[in-house]
């Protein structure tokens, strides 16, 4: 599977210009533009949705009985979120935070409402995310996404199917499960890390190759950012959990604690894959030095066999005349060459077998074991 970096400077550039007034709302250059939808639902009131609204119908719908949640996808016009921020009373300091990405996921408390920043991953990789601001406030829930598409798909359809839970929970409950949702979306991509891991490792293993080493490299860099979503995330789910927040009932807090530990579960996963991405680089670094040593060790028994040999054949080839008996007799002698050749294959061949019984090859090591 292949790993791109995720380019985390795509945001570096605020929208804000300098020396703006606080609160002031411009909308980063090719934003999609907002498209409004709605959810209407409480004890006893009947189900009311919409997956493309218009400013007046949720003036009709803004303080109305039940729970009302307005999904905002797209930040493209000031105009329609300055409206929207006007409706249900939206602190002009939050609506910046909206706009001006990305923000570090947190919860702030304005009067009678909180605002929640959180990260939400892509299901595949390559890694992926957008900002997902939250509003809780009485009787509504507010949610501005950078573009179309999420992952409360599964949330919209236990509305739907009246869920006692969420019914009767309130609004609070209603941000606690989109928060909720938020933080499982990160296991199935942790999970496809995760195979990329054990990809990288038999790679590895069995070929050691030069472009692994990019892969590798991108592979911690996304990590590295996705520490950056998850690290802040579980700060914030600390803090919904454990500060008195009127806004959220006890019986919510809760549902925020488990999730809270998914979110440390969540980070217990990240940091063990980074270290497992710091131990392959060590892996195939120690693979190509095996795989060195082992031709080094090639070579050099080949060149240690040819020493003996070459000595050898330097010997008989200084060719001194035979007549005196200090001289080379095997000269003259009729098997003398063939001498000359066994004599080299001897060497050759106990050299050979002293090598394998010091346990220089690997039959040998394992003889020498058993």
């Amino acid at each position: 599977m292949q790993v791109r970096a995720w380019n985390w400077q795509q945001y570096a550039r605020r929208s804000t210009p300098p020396g703006a007034s606080p609160g002031t709302l411009a909308p980063r250059t090719g934003a999609q533009p907002p498209r409004l939808a709605y959810l209407r639902y409480g004890p006893g009131l009947p189900l009311a949705e919409s997956r493309d609204c218009d400013l007046a119908t949720l003036r009709e719908l803004a303080g109305g009985p039940g729970v009302l949640w307005v999904d905002v996808e797209g930040l493209g016009d000031s105009a329609v979120l300055e409206a929207v921020g006007a409706l249900f009373g939206l602190h002009p300091l939050a609506l910046a935070d909206v706009v001006n990405l990305p923000q570090r996921p947190k919860a702030e408390v304005y009067g009678e409402q909180v605002f929640i920043i959180t990260r939400m991953p892509a299901a595949t990789l390559p890694l992926d995310s957008e900002q997902v601001s939250l509003f809780l406030g009485p009787g509504f829930v507010i949610t501005f996404g950078e573009k179309e598409g999420d992952v409360f798909g599964p949330l919209r359809q236990r509305i739907r199917e009246g869920r006692p839970a969420l019914v009767e929970g309130g609004a609070d409950h209603l941000a606690y499960s989109l928060i909720d949702a938020i933080v499982d979306a990160y296991f199935p991509l942790l999970e496809s890390y995760g195979e990329v891991l054990e990809d990288l490792e038999e790679a590895i293993l069995l070929r050691p190759r030069q472009e692994l080493v990019p892969r590798l490299h991108h592979l911690k860099r996304e990590l590295l950012n996705l520490r950056r979503f998850v690290w802040p995330l579980r700060e914030l789910l600390a803090a919904l959990h454990r500060d008195d927040i009127p806004r959220i009932a006890p019986a919510t807090r809760l549902y925020l604690r488990d999730c809270h530990d998914h979110a440390v579960q969540l980070m217990e996963l990240v940091e063990s894959y980074r270290d497992m991405a710091a131990s392959l680089m060590d892996l195939y670094l120690s693979s190509v030095s095996h795989r060195l040593n082992e031709v080094m060790k090639v070579l050099t028994i080949i060149a240690t066999l040819f020493m003996p040999l070459s000595f050898i054949a330097g010997v008989y080839g200084m060719n001194f005349d035979t007549r005196s008996p200090w001289n080379l007799p095997e000269l003259s002698w009729r098997l003398g060459y063939l001498f000359a050749l066994a004599l080299m294959a001897a060497v050759a061949i106990g050299m050979l077998v002293y090598f394998w019984r010091k346990g220089w090859f690997a039959g040998g090591e394992v003889r020498r074991r058993r």
